[in-house]
């Protein structure tokens, strides 16, 4: 075994022991201080206030960091800016400095990502071209820059497939709150409380929903609005469905449970697509895996076999 190799890993397995006592030791010395605090009588309220505004402190620190970075790359095209606002509101950020944040993460993600090249990266890159050493730091600085936007992209994917997952037990119970008598308004309100538990972000899509439209927001403006934040064509349907029953005037039960029956309709016929594709999918893992080693189990005795007989009387 390579001695600096087998030096590098003492050391990590040291550091890492050590950091784990440190950690344990603070843990039990909170611990004794909490205990100490309660048996004197006093709460342990104000100690954890204390804790939480160190612990914002140091986030709103480190949002600021990121918002100078930001400032700096941030794209004066507000329709690239516009873009990347809706995006992060589709996967459930909607803070207004969420954007500008975002542009900073890329920039310390870079220099992160070089940095630690540039500390590592030295002793791989002996031997070789000195010209490789800088294309290497510039594709890994790249590759830290354009992070955040890969992450932004499978968090929005992740999003919208929770999001239809739980849209049609959602749609359900809208249509047993509007059937039992309840508004619209109403219904959206319940429906927002009652599916938090199970499906958190869509719970939050309804109550922001219905915060807007207890804020003055008009019906339709706040359903598009929905729309836009999720951008998927389920919701978008019942928003169109929900928009023209308001104007025309008709009974929402009935629509609600035309659209209901629709819904699970489409989501028993996704199902059993999905089951058809299976014997699709399995013949690759079949013939790469299981095939060969069939073929092993039945042909390999009958083989060795005729390797052991025929072979030598062949032979003489």
């Amino acid at each position: 075994m390579d001695p600096l190799l087998l030096v590098s890993v003492l050391v990590f397995v040291v550091v890492l022991i050590a950091g784990w006592s440190l950690y344990s030791y603070i843990q039990s010395r909170q611990n004794v201080n909490d205990w100490r605090i309660r048996a004197k009588g006093q709460s342990l309220s104000r100690n954890a206030s204390q804790k939480k505004e160190g612990q914002a402190s140091l986030k709103d620190q480190g949002m600021n960091l990121l918002e100078r970075l930001g400032q700096v790359n941030k794209p004066k095209d507000q329709a690239v800016t516009a873009q990347l606002k809706s995006k992060l509101a589709s996967a459930g950020y909607r803070n207004s400095r969420a954007v500008v944040v975002f542009f900073g993460t890329r920039i310390f993600l870079a220099i992160l990502f070089g940095l630690v090249f540039l500390v590592f990266g030295s002793d791989a890159m002996n031997g070789k071209e000195p010209m490789y050493f800088p294309m290497v730091l510039i594709a890994v600085m790249v590759m830290g820059f354009y992070l955040p936007q890969l992450w932004l992209s499978n968090a929005v994917s992740k999003r919208k497939e929770r999001l239809v997952n739980g849209f049609p037990d959602a749609l359900d119970l809208m249509v047993v709150c509007v059937e039992a008598g309840l508004g619209l308004d109403q219904a959206i309100s319940r429906v927002g409380h009652e599916v938090k538990e199970g499906h958190p972000d869509l719970g939050d899509e309804f109550i922001l929903l219905n915060l807007e439209l207890r804020a003055g927001l008009s019906r339709e403006q706040g359903l598009r609005n929905l729309v836009n934040r999720t951008d998927l064509d389920d919701i978008r349907s019942l928003v169109a469905l929900l928009i023209q029953t308001d104007r025309f005037g008709t009974s929402i039960g009935q629509a609600l449970r035309v659209h209901s029956d629709s819904m699970r309709l489409k989501r028993r016929l996704k199902a059993e697509e999905r089951g058809a594709q299976l014997p699709v999918k399995l013949m690759i893992p079949l013939i790469l895996f299981i095939f060969p080693a069939l073929m092993v189990v039945i042909i390999g005795p009958g083989a060795i076999s005729l390797i052991r007989n025929l072979l030598p009387a062949m032979g003489g």
